[in-house]
Formats: C-alpha cells, sequence, structure tokens
C-alpha cells in the first residue's frame, strides 16, 4: 500500500485517463461475474460520459507510473437513461441520487483496503454538494448454477452491507453485452444497492 499512488479527476480532466479506465474495465470485468467480452470503441464512447458531467470523479490507483484500479462516481441525473429507469419506476427522484460506477482492482492488489477507500472516497465526493439524499451502486446478477461461475466464489453482499449499503429488489436495470467468447450480445439484470446520507 504505502508504495502505491493516488489521482483524482474531476468533470473533464477526467479525459485524461479514459484509455487507462477502459483498459482496466475491460481487464477486470473479464471476471465472474461481468463475464464482459470488452471492446474499446464501445468503451471510449461509454466513458466519454464521465467527462461531460460536471460533477464525476475517479480515484485512479498507480503502482510507479502503472493505472492498477480505479473508482468512479457520478450524479444518477448524468447517467444512461437506462441506469436511472428504474428509479423513475419506483417514484424516486434521480436528482437526489449519486451514482458510484465501477470499482475495479488488478487480482494483486485487492485484499489491502483500497476497496473500502474507494466507497469512502466517492462517498466524501457526493457529500460534497450537499445536496444527495443517497448513494447507490449496482451488481450483475448470475444465476448461482451459472457454468462459469467459480466454485469458491464469495458474493460482496456482507462487504456491501458493512459499509451501509442495503438491497433493493424493486430497483433493477438492464444491460445488453457479450459473454466472454461470445460475439452477440444478451441482456444482464442489474440490481441496485443503496445507502442514505442523511
Amino acid at each position: 500500500m504505502s508504495d502505491l499512488r493516488f489521482e483524482r479527476y474531476y468533470g473533464k480532466d477526467l479525459e485524461q485517463r479514459l484509455d487507462a479506465i477502459a483498459r482496466l474495465r475491460m481487464t477486470v470485468f473479464r471476471e465472474w461475474p461481468y463475464l464482459y467480452e470488452g471492446d474499446e470503441a464501445y468503451e471510449r464512447r461509454f466513458l466519454d460520459i464521465y467527462v461531460q458531467s460536471s460533477r464525476s470523479f475517479a480515484l485512479v490507483v498507480l503502482d510507479g507510473d502503472r493505472p492498477v484500479g480505479v473508482t468512479t462516481a457520478m450524479p444518477l441525473n448524468d447517467e444512461d437513461p437506462e441506469i436511472r429507469k428504474p428509479f423513475l419506476g419506483a417514484g424516486m427522484d434521480p436528482g437526489q441520487v449519486f451514482y458510484f460506477a465501477e470499482s475495479v482492482l488488478l487480482p494483486g492488489y485487492r485484499g489491502q483496503g483500497l476497496y473500502r477507500r474507494f466507497f469512502e472516497e466517492r462517498e466524501a465526493h457526493a457529500r460534497t454538494f450537499g445536496d444527495y439524499d443517497l448513494v447507490t451502486f449496482c451488481a450483475v446478477q448470475r444465476p448461482t448454477d451459472h457454468p462459469l461461475r467459480p466454485a469458491d466464489h464469495q458474493p460482496l453482499d456482507p462487504v456491501w452491507r458493512h459499509f451501509g449499503f442495503e438491497p433493493r429488489a424493486d430497483l433493477v436495470a438492464y444491460f445488453p453485452w457479450p459473454d466472454v467468447g461470445e460475439a452477440e450480445e444478451t441482456e444482464k439484470p442489474l440490481k441496485f444497492w443503496v445507502k442514505s446520507l442523511v
């Protein structure tokens, strides 16, 4: 941990690190449970939303000059309409919600307290504005009998609850992407977890 460096980026400054964020996403999200095949052109288009959001935030972890992890966040209102849709459907105001997007770390850097720091830094950033009631993130849902599910997989639900988040069965978004080794996209459910800031 002592050898790692941290860089914070806000709004349009995220442009400087979009390529690194894209590479980390494509590397880590190939793992269970996302199993994301990855596409550089798609990543660039997808991540541009962070640059366009004046309140977006990224914390990049570097080992020397090498990015080894990143976490991002932005107002839910600045996110993709499909991310906002479940909240609108539940009668909630997306303008009161700050969205925690990805938290990705290369395998050798896990278990060192960085995941906790990701949550703390994003929450601190959301609180600086003083006008959000909730923070939220979503996690892909896979069948327990999925053939690619690792035998030693431990769900992160207890960790997320420890950080103060609770799952919301009524808040589910659906996103398509091709699984590893597949050419066709299939739609996946992503369940939201929420935490009150008040």
